[in-house]
């Protein structure tokens, strides 16, 4: 879960609902104050995060030329969704991600990120697309902080009580417990930040969560499947991740053939953590694609 370092929004961005033809998303967007926009980037967040996981990255791409959105995907924090599980399968959320980008057509070069979770989702909607025959939507992709297949095993334990939770119990009082459990060097949160990640928590549909935590455990590594589609891809982590160890990460990117870099100071959350050089990273990669 990624923690926002802030929740105000910045002078060039601004929350909006986004059309797509498959139903609205919650969104946050951030366009350049004056000059050109050089392209359009669509961020998108991992399990139990949300928009805001990419907040202090819209000023800096902005500012950099780029117009900057991020959504809540189905499911997650104020986009809602159904109670059903298998509406959240990955196919059907990628099928979600390819109707956000149609939507963001006409911008320029669109660069699609995935954060985490996402990075299956956004790789789910890229080997649809290719393997569908048509013009890819994308002008890049970058994965961050994410994995070729399942969370490492001490993660993927915790992420199996998680699941046993969902099936009996409602979110807030996992959120409770969640909180019992964290350890006395857990770093306290400043109340306007612990409040909104309890808000944004139990405001999650409990069927999305269980869906994402099924696939975190058992994806499959696709890797070879995407290094096969021609299309730029960066691959970018902190110095150590929870989820998967960042050695897994780089030897992944290797095997896309793909640009590795690891974020100094950031851990799982690059994004959150260092946004300046990570927004840094980002803009060099799709000025070098354009």
């Amino acid at each position: 879960m990624s923690t926002p370092p802030f929740l105000t929004l910045p002078a060039c961005a601004r929350a909006e609902r986004l059309a797509t033809a498959r139903g609205s998303f919650a969104a946050l967007l951030a366009e350049p104050l004056d000059g050109p926009v050089r392209g359009t980037a669509l961020l998108v967040p991992g399990f139990s995060g949300s928009k805001e996981d990419f907040i202090a990255l819209l000023e800096p791409l902005a500012a950099a030329g780029y117009r900057a959105v991020t959504l809540d995907q189905r499911g997650q924090f104020e986009t809602g969704g159904p109670a059903e599980r298998e509406a959240y399968a990955l196919p059907e959320l990628g099928r979600d991600l390819t109707a956000v980008s149609a939507a963001l057509a006409g911008h320029g070069p669109l660069h699609l990120l995935g954060h985490s979770f996402a990075g299956f989702v956004a790789r789910e909607a890229v080997l649809a697309a290719a393997a569908s025959g048509a013009e890819l939507p994308w002008s890049s992709l970058t994965l961050l902080s994410t994995g070729p297949g399942p969370i490492q095993p001490s993660e993927a334990e915790r992420t199996g009580m998680l699941m046993v939770g969902l099936e009996s119990l409602d979110l807030e009082t996992i959120w409770q417990l969640m909180q019992e459990m964290e350890g006395p060097d857990t770093p306290k949160q400043e109340s306007e930040i612990a409040d909104f990640l309890h808000r944004r928590w139990v405001a999650n549909v409990p069927q999305s969560l269980f869906a994402m935590c099924e696939r975190l455990v058992g994806e499959a590594d696709r890797t070879a499947e995407l290094a096969a589609v021609p299309l730029p891809k960066l691959w970018i982590s902190g110095e150590q991740d929870y989820a998967w160890p960042v050695d897994e990460q780089a030897a992944t990117a290797e095997r896309l053939g793909a640009p590795y870099h690891r974020v100094a100071g950031a851990q799982h959350s690059p994004n959150a953590e260092r946004p300046a050089e990570t927004a840094a990273l980002l803009t060099d990669f799709w000025r070098s694609v354009a």
